[in-house]
């Protein structure tokens, strides 16, 4: 149950004016069908999360129990850094040809490719040993951050202080890493 609720967490914080969050703003200005963009992020989420998953399980099927608590203790300092650091997302995105989940689907699947959010996934993986729990969870959280986004568009951007949650998210990260150096190993 932990890893399900600190993967959602984690992943919700950080996604607050993500690139990945930009792109569900974009896709819903330009496409308009929401239920297809919904349904695209999910399983670009899922394929996603599962395949950074299973790299992090298999990375810690590799290390002992103390290098992966400092690996995964290191990355999320380094997360809480770059958390800090809005993304901007290339508006020279061609999103026509295809149908608007096939489009969402490939764009999600390739902009989370790297991302803060991907690698915390792999990360988290690595810390617990439930990879359905921690796949669950980080797409359960990309979906509480995306889902909003793709129905209120950017007008829920003018309510929400984009910097208080960068901050937070960042906070969150370094406590994350705090946590997991004071964890047994």
């Amino acid at each position: 149950m932990e890893a399900l609720f600190l993967s959602t967490s984690v992943v919700a914080l950080a996604e607050m004016g993500d690139k990945t969050q930009l792109l569900s703003f974009v896709l819903a200005a330009k496409l308009k069908h929401r239920v297809a963009i919904i349904v695209g992020i999910l399983f670009a989420t899922l394929a996603n999360h599962f395949f950074a998953g299973s790299v992090g399980a298999w990375l810690a099927s590799f290390m002992s129990p103390r290098t992966v608590k400092w690996v995964v203790a290191i990355s999320f300092f380094a997360f809480g850094i770059w958390a800090l650091k809005p993304d901007k997302l290339d508006e020279n995105q061609n999103l026509r040809g295809t149908s608007v989940f096939i489009t969402t689907l490939i764009a999600f699947f390739l902009v989370e490719m790297g991302d803060k959010t991907q690698l915390a996934t792999i990360a988290l993986a690595a810390r617990y040993d439930s990879l359905t729990s921690v796949v669950t969870g980080t797409t359960l959280g990309m979906m509480i951050a995306n889902v909003p986004a793709v129905w209120v568009g950017e007008k829920l951007t003018h309510r929400i202080n984009m910097k208080v949650m960068h901050w937070i998210a960042a906070a969150l990260f370094i406590v994350l890493g705090v946590l997991a150096l004071f964890a047994p190993a």
